[in-house]
């Protein structure tokens, strides 16, 4: 069994290593630019087209939960990656375990109204303010996959009322579900914190606009946890300063890092971090990869699948 390797910042070397542990009877190196010899699966991340183009491979994997960067360049380059060949994802390797720390962290947050607390102290006020209850605190998840399940599976122990929102109808106990954008609107307004965790398609893209904030609650919260061509950021700031959101928490970005002028920087109702919400843990990913592989060359039937139509 042969396995190529490619990603532009991870240590290959560390990798390589690893890999070999969980699996012996591989031969795992490094690609190249000019390496042409045979592969049966390719591990990558923003790989260039000749890595994989032409290649007779049993599976790519993407090494991370996004694929968007992947499929945007298959579509640009159809030729890179023939049709037959299954590309996955890593469906949870510790990113769950992270968005809910995420998640759960900001909503309590908001709820306990640290936020404004923290704008008291600023002013040098010492107030307390009238506490929210969880039946007016109801929380929203945009995106129902994966890591929308983790991250409503964790906020059920706080007792909000919990809703998601995605292309095809869920049955998650204790979650009340919204389907297609006959239901949108309905799933909007009765939302107080708005997660966004869908994927990256041309139907989402811009998704978080004007129109879709209007129908959301006034004093609502928007957490973008996905990506960052979601959200209209002029949109999302005029909501700001018009009160009807009252917050919003930004991992990810149109563009990154965020230029130095963007006015998300000093927004006094903006907080963000530098997409930094779910990285790839290297044990736990490299115990997927081994495992999947294992399953696959067994025959056996896997999880994790990119449906490239889809794009997810």
């Amino acid at each position: 069994m042969e396995i190529i390797f490619y990603h532009p910042t991870f240590n290959a070397a560390w990798w390589v290593n690893a890999l070999d542990k969980v699996l012996p009877h591989a031969r795992v190196r490094e690609w190249k630019a000019g390496d042409n010899n045979p592969a049966d699966y390719a591990l990558v991340w923003q790989p260039p087209v000749e890595m994989l183009a032409g290649r007779r491979l049993k599976a790519v994997f993407a090494l991370g939960a996004g694929v968007d960067s992947i499929l945007s360049k298959l579509n640009a380059h159809p030729e890179m990656l023939d049709a037959s060949i299954p590309l996955f994802r890593l469906e949870d390797t510790g990113m769950g375990l992270q968005m809910q720390e995420y998640a759960v962290s900001q909503v309590l947050h908001w709820f306990r109204r640290f936020d404004d607390y923290q704008s008291l102290k600023n002013q040098a006020i010492w107030k307390p303010l009238p506490e929210y209850t969880r039946e007016e605190f109801s929380v929203g998840i945009m995106g129902a996959g994966v890591l929308g399940s983790k991250v409503a599976e964790s906020l059920q122990v706080w007792g909000f009322p919990l809703r998601c929102w995605s292309r095809s109808r869920k049955s998650w106990p204790g979650v009340e579900s919204y389907a297609g954008r006959e239901e949108l609107r309905a799933f909007l307004n009765q939302t107080r914190v708005l997660i966004n965790l869908l994927p990256n398609t041309a139907q989402t893209v811009g998704i978080i606009n004007s129109e879709l904030l209007d129908q959301l609650p006034d004093g609502a919260y928007v957490l973008n946890l996905a990506r960052g061509v979601h959200v209209q950021e002029t949109d999302l700031l005029a909501a700001l300063d018009s009160g009807k959101l009252k917050g919003a928490m930004l991992d990810v970005f149109s563009q990154e890092p965020l230029p130095q002028e963007s006015p998300l920087w000093h927004h006094p109702r903006v907080a963000m971090t530098p997409h930094i919400a779910a990285v790839t843990r290297p044990a736990e990913a490299i115990d997927y990869i081994a495992r999947t592989i294992t399953q696959l060359a067994k025959g056996e039937l896997v999880t994790g699948q990119v449906d490239r139509a889809r794009g997810y």
